[in-house]
């Protein structure tokens, strides 16, 4: 029997084209000690007050070091991560506040990509399986004929034969693995897809055909992506907006070629130095000096400060977020706002 579709109230405040709007998003993860760890003593603060907008067939990139908390707002969009403060809305629903049967029933409309291609698919599974699961799961595969076809199509929509069904996980390359967990999630038709580091396993040349493969998947089906990365090269390669993320904060937020071309936060200009391509010839590559601070000790005011080679008394202080240029935000006391 096919599923009853989720009814979505309709949104409040929220402009018509923005699918998914996070406000004041915070993640903490309790630091526990004593003989059964029932004495919190502390938290990790990995996602601490984020506000974003991704609008309808939109590619939104998000990007920052390893350990800056991108992966956990990815997953606290989707509720694997329950947010501890904020909202989460997608299409106008609250998914923060659903739960049990409310929130499996959604789930079809939001997926995600992820970083270990072999370790999200069940290698017990033939890629047949691994795509009709989800869509038996949603009542979208009660016609064994109609759903034949459409596996097929979803194959040739990620560039694989239809021989491909037979065959499970271990007889494929990495990147024909992360086409096929492409597949998957492009099988209950969602509005949004988050692509976690998608490339990040993948030798270089395999990465060019991924991204390339997403760039045509978002074009045709008119996705909104959230695309995820440690690589500001690759972000920049496919998205429409980008969104630098710093310890838990964003910092930075402009489109695509503002951001690459004009950075106005000190970190998001050391990150694009530090890209080979990008530094200028016969100079050597621009390092972000020291090393980021733990989560568990953050240092007063800025985060960034201690990295930071703008950084004063000023930068003591937590600095609020601007928008010094139209199509811009940025959380900094001393932005570059030379051209």
């Amino acid at each position: 029997m096919t599923e009853t579709t989720y009814e979505r109230p309709a949104a409040s405040g929220q402009e018509p084209d923005v699918l998914v709007d996070v406000r004041g998003v915070k993640v903490h993860f309790p630091i526990k000690r004593g003989v059964i760890f029932d004495k919190v003593i502390g938290y990790v603060y990995a996602v601490d007050g984020v506000d974003l907008q991704i609008r309808r067939g939109e590619t939104y990139g998000l990007v920052g070091e390893s350990g800056c908390g991108k992966s956990t707002l990815g997953k606290a969009i989707l509720n694997l991560e329950p947010p501890t403060e904020g909202s989460v809305t997608i299409d106008g629903v609250d998914v923060a506040a659903l739960k049990g049967e409310e929130l499996r029933r959604m789930r079809k409309d939001f997926q995600m990509v992820f970083q270990d291609p072999m370790g999200s698919l069940d290698p017990r599974q033939s890629v047949e399986s691994l795509l009709v699961e989800g869509m038996k799961a949603h009542g979208l595969a009660d016609d064994e004929k109609s759903t034949a076809a459409r596996l097929r199509q979803l194959l040739a929509d990620v560039g694989l034969p239809p021989a491909a069904l037979k065959k499970y996980p271990h007889e494929f390359s990495g990147g024909q693995r992360q086409r096929i967990g492409i597949a998957r999630a492009l099988a209950l038709n969602p509005d949004l897809l988050i692509c976690d580091e998608p490339v990040s396993a993948l030798d270089l040349s395999v990465q060019a055909q991924v991204l390339n493969l997403l760039v045509e998947i978002q074009e045709e089906f008119k996705l909104s992506l959230l695309f995820i990365s440690h690589d500001l090269s690759v972000v920049a390669h496919l998205a429409d907006r980008i969104m630098v993320m710093y310890l838990g904060h964003i910092v930075e937020i402009g489109t695509r070629d503002a951001v690459w071309e004009q950075p106005l936060h000190p970190y998001t200009r050391g990150l694009i130095g530090s890209v080979p391509s990008h530094s200028p010839r016969g100079q050597p590559i621009a390092q972000i000096t020291g090393m980021a601070p733990s989560l568990l000790d953050l240092p007063e005011g800025c985060p960034f400060r201690p990295r930071c080679p703008r950084a004063d008394e000023l930068c003591t202080n937590a600095p609020e977020v601007t928008t010094p240029l139209p199509g811009r935000a940025i959380r900094c006391h001393h932005p570059y706002m030379e051209a």
